[in-house]
């Protein structure tokens, strides 16, 4: 089926197209966060308590969080053909909308005492939907962001994509502190918890009217893709997406998500100080983006990411072994973490747009991308806690270190993309 749209022009507003991209992303990860900031209070209000097990409920809350990752790579492919076939534009209100009616969903579902079985079915629905808007956000506001990119800056607008996310990061984790300082124990158990998802629902229309103003970036169509075109034309590609991925994946929800975690799990260190330590390096981590992004689009690509590679395959084990317990040496091993991790984190959204040509961009970077998410990223937390629960979580750091490595061969092998015309 053939459709004719009107050959995008070069961007005339540049930082609207960076917020109209952001906000979206932002948005998204406020509410994937508060979601697991706020997890106890759901736990207790939708779940019902078992008699035996008091954890029960949390448990249920926190496998409710894992089904949203593995409807991402859903959301990549099918949120990426939209992008494809209807333009960019089109895809990010989707997006856009979807995760605002997610979180609203999330913010009024009913409690388990009222409507019994009901409430865990609501919140389920909620966050497929809020897993199927993550992965679409991700293939359609890391084309556009590049595509929307001027000759040479690349590089920088692609870091915009971890700059806010860590925005929503902060957003969330301070909404969430300032709720439990505020209000009393009964209060945030009857109705404070669902004030971050319906604020997350109004912050989801403001996004959907700056996005409205954005410009188009996808260039003359001829021919409308397929659902599964990037996957049977570009095999070699989407496995390529895989391998960049990866240790990637691996590493930044280990250091951005899971090491206070990892830290309390292995040294005395108090939470309240592991969470404080998390606090700092992330918004360390969001400063770092954009210089990272420049010196790609200076110096090339590959740098950066064996920058990232093979330091985290060298460094990893000697970064978390030397966790003592005190502020101090985790507030070292988070932040030298975040420096290495910006060598991938910063230049993955132009990396993987350089990857596959502007027909099938969107979809193409979609699915590998967020199925890979999935299987490391999304599963970080549960490995190294799986390895603590076996007696061996000394293997932990050499998990990430052999994954990293195995990233780091994919990146020797990979093409220089930097100064190369953009395919649109």
């Amino acid at each position: 089926m053939t459709e004719t749209i009107n050959t995008a022009a070069p961007p005339t507003h540049p930082v609207r197209q960076l917020l109209a991209a952001s906000v979206g992303n932002a948005v998204e990860w406020y509410d994937w966060y508060a979601y697991t900031f706020l997890a106890t209070y759901i736990a207790d209000q939708v779940f019902p308590k078992g008699a035996e097990n008091s954890l029960v409920p949390l448990l249920a809350t926190f496998a409710v969080f894992a089904v949203g990752f593995f409807m991402r790579p859903v959301g990549g492919l099918v949120m990426g053909a939209v992008a494809d076939r209807r333009g960019r534009r089109a895809a990010l209100t989707v997006t856009i909308l979807l995760m605002g009616g997610s979180s609203l969903l999330v913010g009024i579902t009913p409690t388990y005492a009222s409507v019994g079985v009901l409430a865990p079915i609501v919140l389920v629905l909620a966050r497929l939907l809020q897993g199927l808007s993550v992965g679409g956000e991700f293939a359609a506001s890391t084309t556009f962001l590049v595509e929307s990119a001027g000759p040479g800056r690349r590089g920088l607008f692609s870091s915009f994509q971890y700059v806010s996310t860590s925005i929503g990061q902060l957003i969330a984790s301070g909404v969430a502190a300032v709720l439990v300082a505020t209000l009393a124990e009964g209060q945030m158990d009857g109705w404070g918890w669902r004030v971050p998802f319906l604020a997350g629902a109004v912050l989801s229309l403001v996004g959907f009217w700056i996005r409205q103003g954005a410009q188009e970036t996808r260039s003359e169509v001829h021919e409308r893709p397929g659902l599964f075109d990037a996957l049977r034309q570009y095999p070699r590609q989407s496995l390529l997406i895989c391998g960049i991925t990866a240790g990637g994946t691996l590493a930044y929800y280990t250091w951005t998500s899971y090491l206070p975690t990892y830290a309390e799990l292995n040294t005395d260190i108090d939470k309240s100080q592991a969470l404080t330590v998390g606090t700092i390096s992330l918004a360390f981590f969001a400063l770092l983006q954009p210089i990272g992004g420049m010196l790609s689009d200076r110096f090339g690509r590959k740098p950066l990411l064996l920058f990232f590679g093979l330091g985290f395959a060298l460094l990893s084990v000697p970064l978390l072994h030397s966790l003592t317990g005190s502020f101090a040496s985790l507030l070292f091993a988070q932040c030298a973490g975040m420096v290495l991790l910006t060598g991938f984190t910063s230049i993955s959204a132009a990396v993987n747009a350089e990857v596959f040509p502007a027909r099938v961009r969107a979809a193409g970077i979609g699915f590998p991308y967020s199925l890979t998410v999935a299987l490391f990223g999304g599963t970080a937390p549960y490995m190294g806690t799986l390895f603590k629960d076996l007696g061996h979580s000394g293997l932990f750091p050499w998990y990430v270190a052999v994954l990293c490595l195995v990233s780091s061969v994919v990146y020797l092998r990979l093409p220089e993309s930097a100064h190369r015309e953009l395919d649109r």
